[in-house]
């Protein structure tokens, strides 16, 4: 009997354990995970994804008609100032051009020797009228002659000095730098042009980016043929949302990422931000210069850039699933005091993908819990576990801009994952996108 009732009081003790061990907890309050407010580097940049455009492009067209023989380059190429792009057909200008050379030819081995001897001529036959006027008119003195044969004679001296002025003319045409040769050089000038114009050449230095003939093709005046990408700067054209507006700045530094070859990141400046919005699309138009710009970089080339809007050496950190009612610069937090909840309005500064700053509200070393969501009424207690902080790297304290593709954006994710331990400057400018 003695022995039962020791099992009884037994039992009624690891019962009012059991109680009072869950009263304590209860009290205690519910296990949740916080984060611990430190400092450290933080960096705000703006993620978007743009294309590669050059500053300017020309197109190339033929100033004449014609079927085309030959074509001597396509997209890729780069060409020079005077290339030759394209040959068109010329059978009938290049004949035309001979015709005239061969008149040129006969003006100076045949016409105009022939002027020359045409003029010695004239003067021999003025001569000679002349002298016969003299003899007519002394015989016509002594009345040997009538009068008509005298005038017959003067009649003849005048038209010989006609004769004699138009032979001196037709020297004066036909002679070297002569009018008539003028013509004619002036003839060649222009069949010669059109000659040319058969080959159609490259007015620029550039790339080309599309080209719009095959041989055989009858081409007209003002059809575009080439599009040729000027060589010289080349810039970064990025849709941003406008909500961004207010980070950005001339000459601030980014980082950009070619799809085709996330390995290797390269420098820009935001050179250009466009005055206006695109009511559209709620987007403002930025433009970033490359120089240098990379050999595997092509025109209408997909990239992400990373443009760095903000940046401090230290700085009180907060991890974004800590906040809650966000407006503008000011947020909420749960803050631990003395094991007990309560909420906690606080400032922000730099605002990142992962983290923010936060300028007032909060202290070093100051608990909050992580899930900023919880429905736990001011008072209450809590127990905590301490939570680590997100990733700290720069690449992951940013803000972005899902003013793009959501496509685009899954690729930046994608590479922000493959490249996590590359280079700051990589782990930058993979980062993702949302």
């Amino acid at each position: 009997m003695r022995a039962i009732n020791y099992k009884y009081l037994i039992v009624i003790l690891l019962l009012i354990v059991a109680v009072g061990f869950v009263v304590f907890r209860t009290w205690r309050g519910p296990l949740l995970p916080s984060y611990t407010i430190t400092p450290m580097p933080l960096v705000q940049t703006v993620v978007a994804t743009g294309r590669v455009v050059t500053t300017s492009r020309t197109q190339i067209g033929s100033e004449v008609s014609g079927v085309v023989l030959e074509r001597l380059v396509q997209e890729g190429d780069q060409v020079a100032k005077g290339d030759l792009l394209l040959l068109l057909s010329s059978d009938d200008v290049a004949a035309q051009v001979r015709q005239v050379e061969a008149e040129l030819t006969e003006l100076v081995s045949s016409r105009r020797p022939q002027a020359a001897v045409e003029l010695s001529k004239a003067e021999v036959q003025l001569a000679q009228a002349t002298r016969d006027v003299a003899r007519r008119r002394e015989l016509a003195a002594i009345s040997a002659i009538s009068d008509e044969e005298l005038e017959q004679a003067e009649q003849a001296q005048s038209q010989a000095g006609n004769d004699l002025k138009a032979a001196r003319l037709r020297v004066k045409a036909l002679a070297a730098g002569g009018v008539e040769e003028v013509l004619i050089r002036e003839r060649i000038a222009v069949l010669q042009a059109q000659l040319d114009k058969t080959e159609v050449r490259s007015k620029v230095a550039g790339t080309v980016l599309t080209r719009d003939v095959e041989p055989g093709d009858l081409v007209q005046p003002g059809k575009t043929l080439f599009t040729i990408a000027l060589a010289g700067n080349t810039e970064i054209h990025v849709p941003l949302d406008e909500r961004n507006l207010s980070r950005l700045a001339l000459e601030q530094e980014a980082v950009a990422l070619a799809d085709a070859y996330p390995d290797q990141p390269f420098p820009t400046r935001i050179d250009f931000i466009a005055p206006s919005i695109d009511s559209e699309r709620g987007t403002v138009e930025v433009r970033l210069s490359v120089d240098p710009v990379p050999e595997f970089l092509r025109q209408d080339m997909t990239v992400s850039v990373n443009i760095e809007t903000g940046r401090r050496a230290q700085a009180l950190v907060i991890p974004n699933d800590a906040l809650t009612n966000i407006q503008k610069d000011t947020a909420q937090v749960r803050l631990l005091r003395d094991g007990k909840v309560q909420r906690q309005k606080i400032t922000l500064g730099l605002r990142g993908l992962a983290m923010s700053e936060v300028v007032s509200g909060l202290s070093e070393g100051d608990q909050v819990l992580a899930d900023a969501t919880s429905s736990l009424a001011d008072g209450e207690r809590v127990r905590t576990e301490s939570k680590e902080m997100p990733l700290v790297s720069s690449s992951n304290l940013t803000s972005s801009d899902s003013s793009n593709n959501p496509s685009n954006s899954n690729a930046s994710k994608d590479k922000a994952s493959n490249n996590h331990d590359d280079s700051a400057a990589s782990d930058k400018a993979s980062v993702a996108t949302t």
